[in-house]
């Protein structure tokens, strides 16, 4: 099925909003097509590093020989006090999707000056690195042993002290590091994935902004390869003949395929993420912490993809790499900062931006509070109703800084594109922690289909603002036969005032994912007697 005009035109609204964002992070200029890295004055080449080499005096940019004789762009810190003939824990740092490889030179330069050794290096594909885009593939995990290799020889790093992080892909890649390399004792994961078919693919739905935006940052910052471009043309191009070799090509990039490595390598691992990570949603990342078996330790807070950790890339105050700091002095250095005694789930509200503890991500909901989707509730396809998702990066944004969630106005909403349940007002607050779950029967006139369901705490004057979404959709359907459908929504923590309601609300179209509901469509959905369709809201007591 191909998408729709409306979903080419936000597509390609949503690629130039990336190559603005993404010009204006980096300072980019157009990116190089070759397969080869562009000359050093190049991409932030010579003068940058000249400029950054009379900030940082201690730093070094060096060219390290990656997987298959490419070249990769790094940059050396060295405790400045570093002895002669004693050794230093080692961390690697792989820069995020398209951004430059003086991104951690901050928190790299106050880890050296903690005792550290500390690479960091530009992911092959991007910027003045050779080859192409590997999106975390098998190249990508070389090149990280590479990295770690010319450490051990030209740097004081000590082979028995090896720590990976990064932010965003250099999360991804630190995790699938830790998996076929046991010299790494421990990870940090910051807005990073384990699955990335769950990530960008969850409910079998594309998530069209995500997916055009790491395309556009890729072709602008990058050079991505015929495999990279081909997969993102059926992605989304809606290509379901491929669907089976999108989602093996996923499963290839995912720590989660990995699990039992990881494990049996036993690093210490953290992970942190945002509630609202428009490119990685935290359920993924909390399925993943829960089956880890080593040291371990899952962070969640307010904000949007890599805005819980962006502050510190700056060198400004930053709990994140604070916690990272504290993660590598324990597990790479031996500190007794207690680190290791804290609660290991760390989960900042929405509503109050204080800190929770808890033993685990099930420990985290004490009850649940449960909406009846009862009656009869049937919607025409392919309209916008006014509930949805917002926009990536600045709707959770707004929601980190200023507590402002997309909203809608529940009562104005069109019941003829939207079906609409209410909760009673509830007397006392309550603290939604954790994973909402939706369960429903859905009967549609055409055999593929999309719906997006919504949670909203809603206030006295009908105004509701967004707790938590998902999209869900179908193939293979026989028109007119009931069938039933399981979504959770993504994971949050956010307090409902007492005097407000909790409102669920499901429709067929947002700017956030591709649809695929045929012209002329109708979705019906209903609550049998024997088969009662609900949501369950987890809640803290």
């Amino acid at each position: 099925m191909s998408p729709s005009r409306t979903t080419l035109r936000t597509a390609v609204g949503t690629v130039s909003a990336a190559v603005l964002a993404t010009s204006t992070l980096a300072g980019a200029p157009a990116a190089n097509s070759a397969a080869t890295a562009p000359p050093a004055g190049a991409r932030g080449g010579a003068t940058t590093q000249q400029d950054l080499a009379a900030r940082f005096p201690d730093v070094r940019f060096v060219d390290i020989t990656g997987d298959g004789g490419i070249t990769l762009k790094a940059n050396v810190f060295t405790p400045g006090d570093a002895v002669p003939g004693r050794r230093y824990p080692l961390v690697v740092l792989p820069t995020s999707w398209a951004m430059p490889q003086i991104e951690y030179v901050a928190q790299a330069k106050k880890l050296a000056d903690a005792g550290y050794v500390v690479v960091g290096y530009n992911s092959r594909g991007f910027w003045q690195s050779g080859g192409q885009i590997e999106t975390a593939g098998p190249a990508d995990i070389a090149d990280a042993s590479k990295v770690i290799d010319w450490a051990l020889a030209h740097t004081p790093a000590d082979p028995a002290q090896v720590g990976m992080g990064g932010v965003s892909y250099g999360a991804g890649i630190s995790l699938l590091t830790a998996a076929f390399d046991r010299r790494v004792k421990a990870v940090a994961a910051l807005s990073g994935w384990a699955d990335l078919i769950d990530s960008i693919y969850s409910g079998r739905t594309q998530h069209l902004q995500a997916a055009a935006m790491l395309g556009g940052a890729g072709a602008l910052t990058g050079r991505p390869g015929p495999e990279l471009t081909g997969i993102l043309k059926d992605f989304l191009g809606s290509n379901l003949a491929k669907e089976g070799e999108m989602i093996k090509w996923g499963a290839q990039r995912s720590p989660v395929t990995y699990l039992d490595k990881i494990n049996a390598n036993g690093a210490a691992i953290m992970l942190g993420n945002a509630w609202g990570d428009s490119l990685f949603p935290p359920n993924q990342y909390a399925d993943f912490y829960e089956k880890l078996k080593g040291p371990k330790r899952l962070e969640f807070r307010p904000g949007d993809h890599a805005t819980a950790e962006g502050l510190g890339l700056l060198g400004l105050p930053n709990d994140t790499w604070d916690h990272t700091r504290r993660w590598f002095d324990h597990y790479l250095k031996g500190a007794d900062n207690g680190v290791d005694r804290e609660a290991p789930v760390q989960l900042k509200s929405r509503s109050t931006g204080a800190y929770e503890g808890y033993k685990s991500w099930q420990d985290v909901p004490s009850g649940n509070r449960r909406i009846e989707l009862n009656g009869t509730h049937r919607i025409r396809t392919g309209r916008d109703s006014g509930a949805n998702g917002g926009t990536i990066f600045l709707s959770s944004l707004l929601d980190q800084f200023l507590r402002l969630p997309p909203m809608a106005s529940i009562p104005l909403l069109p019941r003829s594109a939207a079906a609409v349940w209410q909760s009673e007002r509830y007397a006392s607050a309550q603290h939604v922690r954790g994973t909402a779950k939706l369960h429903t029967t859905v009967t549609s006139t055409a055999g593929s289909g999309t719906g997006i369901a919504y949670l909203y705490d809603v206030g006295p004057l009908g105004v509701g603002k967004l707790v938590s979404h998902a999209p869900f959709t179908f193939h293979g359907k026989t028109p007119g036969t009931p069938f039933g459908v399981d979504l959770e929504l993504f994971s949050t923590a956010y307090d409902v005032p007492a005097g407000h309601r909790l409102a669920v609300v499901v429709d067929s179209v947002d700017p956030l994912y591709i649809e695929h509901n045929p012209s002329g469509a109708e979705l019906t959905f209903s609550s049998p007697a024997s088969d009662p369709s609900w949501v369950s809201v987890p809640v803290r007591d």
